[in-house]
């Protein structure tokens, strides 16, 4: 390898929610960052646009108030199941809907302001040897770090690179995401189901209505067209159907995504600790994604400044502890969603739990705790 440029204390490859939230606690501690991310700000993306309250204290910690951008507080929840029959609760510890386009421009600029230097390219290889990494991007460029992120999303080139076990093994969900202006209550957060997937409906800044749904690809390739399956399938929900016909699109056109895995992944491949959806996903039904990239970066960055400041002796030791505190605050709420999901998308189970909840309302904030944590210590 050749064409070495500068050296950084860390690299970070993806700059989603994890990434940049790394960046901005490591640059935070006078760290040299390097933040890698093969698009450009601002972006939309496929995501639920959904975060629950536990993570405020740590964007004050950053310095990031999102409600100086438009963030929408939301405190409360409905749900309906494919039969239509709708259930409301209070959320547990509330939250508030911002878009990822406006998120990750505000946390990129944040990143910019602390000094962390952001690349636009794509990582083509990661080769780790004599106790470094040497990152090489498609433009030619190779860097050197002490430590490397893996930040990039769902599902990646690097992913296949690594011949990670959850890329070979079939994923059969598709997300579809769109933004439409109407008539949705502020502080509402909904879930709305239909054969074969659910449908998230919250607001964001400027008074756009996220509409973003999850399916099986098999159910839909059966239909012509995003058009005809909503017609067809989705649109079997009345409050979904109601909510798209009496909405203006914003989006030119809907947003899709094919191959989104909630396999298990390992949190450390050839020495990259692996962070947000990188590192494990929970299913959008249980609302809570962005919440926990945000998360596992907190846990990454103070382990990682323990590391650079030899308060953690050995990369094994780093690498074991990151394994340890991420099982400890995820796998439980990730095998929660699992559940939860497999129920709901059993209808016969799924309308007799909805029996259950609307006589016995106070279970739902509980259900609803199960795959959310308490705000974040900083």
């Amino acid at each position: 390898m050749t064409n070495h440029t500068a050296n950084f204390d860390v690299i970070i490859i993806g700059g989603g929610l994890a990434g940049l939230c790394n960046a901005i606690h490591l640059s935070k501690f006078d760290k040299k960052v390097l933040l890698i991310e093969k698009n450009e700000y601002p972006k939309h993306k496929i995501c639920g646009e959904y975060i629950s309250n536990e993570v405020l204290p740590y964007l004050t910690f950053l310095d990031v108030n999102l409600f100086d951008f438009g963030a929408v507080k939301i405190k409360e929840f409905q749900l309906s199941t494919t039969k239509n029959k709708i259930i409301s609760a209070k959320l547990p510890l509330g939250g508030f809907g911002i878009s990822r386009y406006q998120l990750d421009f505000v946390l990129s600029e944040k990143s910019k302001e602390n000094g962390v230097v952001i690349l636009q390219d794509s990582v083509i290889d990661v080769e780790f040897k004599n106790d470094i990494f040497l990152v090489e991007t498609k433009e030619n460029k190779i860097f050197i770090s002490k430590i490397a992120i893996g930040a990039f999303g769902k599902r990646s080139l690097l992913d296949v690179k690594m011949e990670r076990d959850f890329i070979k093994k079939k994923s059969p969900y598709l997300g579809v995401k769109i933004h439409v202006k109407g008539n949705f209550q502020e502080d509402l957060v909904a879930l709305h189901n239909f054969k074969g997937g659910y449908c998230g409906v919250s607001k964001v800044e400027n008074n756009a209505i996220n509409l973003c749904y999850i399916t099986n690809y098999s159910s839909f390739k059966k239909y012509k067209n995003i058009d005809d399956f909503q017609e067809q399938v989705v649109f079997k929900n009345k409050f979904l159907k109601e909510i798209f016909n009496n909405s203006e699109v914003i989006f030119e056109k809907p947003l899709t995504i094919s191959q989104i895995s909630f396999e298990t992944k390992k949190l450390v491949e050839n020495h990259i600790l692996m962070c947000g959806d990188s590192a494990g996903m929970i299913h959008p039904l249980c609302g809570n994604g962005m919440s926990m990239a945000i998360q596992s970066a907190q846990l990454a960055s103070k382990l990682i400044l323990n590391y650079l400041n030899d308060k953690i002796e050995s990369r094994n030791k780093l690498e074991k502890q990151y394994i340890r505190q991420w099982n400890r605050k995820f796998s439980f709420r990730l095998k929660a969603g699992h559940f939860i999901a497999m129920l709901f998308r059993k209808d016969r189970i799924a309308s007799i739990l909805l029996q259950i909840l609307k006589k016995l309302p106070f279970l739902l904030p509980i259900i609803i705790k199960q795959t959310h944590g308490k705000p974040m210590k900083v």
